[in-house]
């Protein structure tokens, strides 16, 4: 496989370190007779704007970034006819990478970039907010999800994966509930909820994990997983226990798996999009898009 290809490079993510690879990436695209076109994002959006206008016309779509930029790129080609989309090359420089362990794609840019020249288209759903936004891997409220995109990104550089962990630790005292109703397909519930998520992808944060034997990234349906608010410390406690060993069938959590949700508040509620901040909804309804992308594994 050979061609054009469109390579997107978000400057600022993994502390730049795009600089002290990318002759190298470079020079391996070209040596498998690929001709790179090379796009630098400025700020929020301009990865989705640059696929959704360019992408077109090229044959691979390589982003070198966090699961952000992948994020966006994969929200720029979705406006794109699905058989016009080409597939994605991901080269993760971010800080939590969930998507690049969900996919076992390596740590090192040098061996990322061989195992997309090598590898095979695979498709990958994706999820629609709202009706007019696309996420990749996760949307959620409640209870942590301020954190992503609460870390200021000198943290991040400074710290890595340990940013995200320490805004976690500030926001323990601040947990709230939230009353919904919670329709998916084939079913109905109401509660109090202290963290909702919307998922397809086996690593939220590094931390919470899902068995890969459970988890089909593109089978058109979701992954779900609602907190109920615990009655005590005890049930605190057992809650993140449960959650960080990949235990999702305790009382207090319910595991799903829906094509389509809607989850309705009675307040306006604070939802993250891939690590981004999604805003505040009452009203929200989730769609899998399939097929969605395909990311060269």
């Amino acid at each position: 496989m050979s061609g054009k290809m469109m390579l997107i490079i978000n400057p600022n993510a993994g502390r730049g370190g795009y600089k002290t690879c990318i002759a190298e990436l470079l020079e391996k695209f070209c040596a498998a007779d690929w001709l790179p076109t090379v796009y630098c994002t400025r700020g929020v959006g301009d990865a989705t704007r640059l696929a959704a206008e360019n992408a077109g016309g090229y044959d691979m779509v390589v982003c070198l970034g966090g699961d952000g930029t992948l994020s966006e790129v994969s929200s720029g080609l979705m406006h794109m006819p699905a058989q016009a989309r080409p597939p994605i090359g991901y080269i993760p420089l971010g800080t939590a990478n969930d998507v690049a362990r969900t996919l076992s794609i390596p740590k090192s840019p040098a061996a990322a970039a061989k195992k997309l020249l090598e590898g095979k288209p695979f498709a990958y759903d994706v999820g629609l907010f709202c009706s007019r936004s696309y996420f990749v891997y996760i949307a959620a409220f409640g209870a942590f999800t301020e954190v992503s995109y609460a870390t200021p990104s000198d943290v991040k550089h400074t710290w890595g994966h340990m940013a995200y962990m320490l805004e976690g630790i500030k926001s323990l005292g601040k947990i709230k509930s939230y009353e919904a109703i919670v329709e998916w397909d084939g079913g109905v519930t109401r509660g109090e909820f202290i963290f909702g998520a919307v998922m397809n992808c086996t690593s939220v944060g590094g931390v919470v994990r899902l068995d890969s034997s459970n988890v089909d990234l593109s089978d058109g349906l979701n992954e779900i997983v609602l907190i109920k608010r615990p009655r005590d410390l005890i049930e605190m406690n057992n809650v993140i226990t449960q959650v960080i060993s990949g235990n999702f069938s305790g009382s207090n959590i319910l595991f799903l798996r829906s094509a389509e949700v809607r989850i309705m508040f009675f307040q306006p509620v604070s939802w993250t999009l891939d690590g981004e901040n999604g805003g505040q909804h009452r009203d929200v309804l989730i769609n899998t898009c399939h097929p969605g992308v395909e990311i060269l594994i």
